[in-house]
């Protein structure tokens, strides 16, 4: 895993303005609102075959994937289950996110791919100095955590 450098979400923006999954972002923000979030973005470059998170893993950072595909995994006793695929304009992590648990799944790079990682403690510092901007932001991962939950295949899905 690499951290990049520039914050230009412009394929970001247009990646999640794109998307057709069904649990993907319905209402996406503005290009102000892109620009006033890329300061509490920090870019993530992975290669293919890097994990992103673990199951189990403690973090509750928020990721936006702009290029790349994912595998999103369980891992029981027995064997490797792969739960869903996800790319470009997708969002993971949301459950940590909003529950305060451990991952339920791992999230690994199926192809190499960017991602924008947002972290609770930057969701903190943004909503105390754009708290609109934070409501816009939790309402785009709630609707992901919301259409996966309703959706039997992907519920389990949700890292």
């Amino acid at each position: 895993m690499s951290f990049a450098s520039d914050n230009d979400l412009s394929r970001l923006s247009a990646a999640v303005t794109s998307a057709v999954a069904v649990d993907g972002v319905q209402t996406p923000l503005t290009a102000q609102q892109w620009t006033l979030l890329a300061p509490y973005l920090l870019p993530v470059n992975l290669a293919a075959g890097e994990v992103l998170f673990a199951q189990g893993a403690e973090d509750r950072s928020l990721y936006f994937i702009e290029s790349g595909s994912f595998s999103v995994h369980y891992q029981d006793s027995k064997e490797r289950i792969r739960l869903a695929m996800v790319g470009p304009g997708a969002i993971v992590g949301e459950g940590a996110f909003f529950a305060h648990r451990p991952r339920r799944a791992t999230v690994q790079a199926a192809s190499a791919g960017r991602l924008w990682c947002l972290t609770a403690m930057r969701f903190a510092e943004l909503g105390n100095r754009l708290p609109a901007l934070a409501l816009n932001v939790a309402m785009m991962a709630g609707q992901v955590l919301a259409r996966r939950a309703v959706d039997r295949s992907r519920r389990v899905a949700s890292t």
